[in-house]
């Protein structure tokens, strides 16, 4: 019966660790330019070795200067525990490499609700919500649009529009001309958060329950009194 439970977890597991290494590997499509570029091509091959994938640098001049990393999972997740992992694992990185030549702040952070849209998966996943685009080179005279992601293939992205000229009207707009997407922040993107995020915290504490019934038991097992039978009978 062990075997066999054995390979049961065995089989469940490797099908999960090929899709986290398919994630990692994911190229993105949306990348940096400058210093930025420089940076993320430092920090990249680190978070894949933590488990983690890069998903912007971005440099402000906030306080100074700021170096903004933003950082998920595989599924798009991010604990603030995580972030600290993540910024004692590359700031020595970093620091060796030495790409911005003043002082600045490390800041790690996770994508957020309003993430920004790197990677095709990415898009894939958030198809149906409203989006900002920014386009590079400007399409018929027109650089900014924003609307619903009806469709995803191989090169571009399919947006129906509610703000053209014309009114409503479906656009294609090609990877390769996108130079930011981001979702933005509506009410249903919220609602799917929070219950996301109930869900969550269900399973942790169904996760927690377990592993004090395991201790509990583990304790009464350890401190139950063995009964010995008198000698002779």
């Amino acid at each position: 019966m062990e075997k066999a439970t054995s390979r049961t977890m065995a089989t469940n597991t490797v099908p999960a660790m090929e899709r986290d290494s398919a994630a990692l590997a994911e190229p993105r499509l949306l990348a940096e330019t400058g210093v930025a570029s420089r940076i993320a091509a430092i920090v990249a091959p680190v978070l894949v070795e933590l488990g983690f994938r890069l998903v912007r640098v971005r440099i402000s001049g906030l306080d100074g200067c700021t170096v903004q990393i933003m950082v998920e999972r595989p599924d798009g997740t991010m604990a603030i525990e995580e972030c600290e992992a993540v910024s004692r694992a590359i700031s020595p990185v970093l620091d060796v490499s030495d790409p911005i030549d003043r002082t600045y702040r490390l800041e790690i952070s996770s994508p957020g609700l309003d993430r920004p849209l790197v990677r095709r998966s990415d898009f894939e996943r958030h198809t149906g919500q409203v989006l900002k685009i920014e386009l590079a080179v400007a399409l018929e005279g027109r650089r900014r649009y924003r609307g619903t992601l009806i469709g995803v293939d191989d090169s571009t992205v399919r947006l129906r529009t509610e703000d053209g000229p014309e009114g409503a009207a479906d656009v294609q707009l090609r990877f390769d001309d996108i130079s930011d997407a981001k979702l933005v922040l509506t009410d249903d993107l919220i609602a799917a958060a929070l219950r996301r995020g109930k869900s969550e915290t269900r399973a942790a504490r169904r996760r927690d329950d377990h592993a004090s019934r395991q201790r509990t038991k583990k304790r009464a097992a350890a401190t139950s009194p063995t009964v010995r039978q008198p000698e002779g009978e």
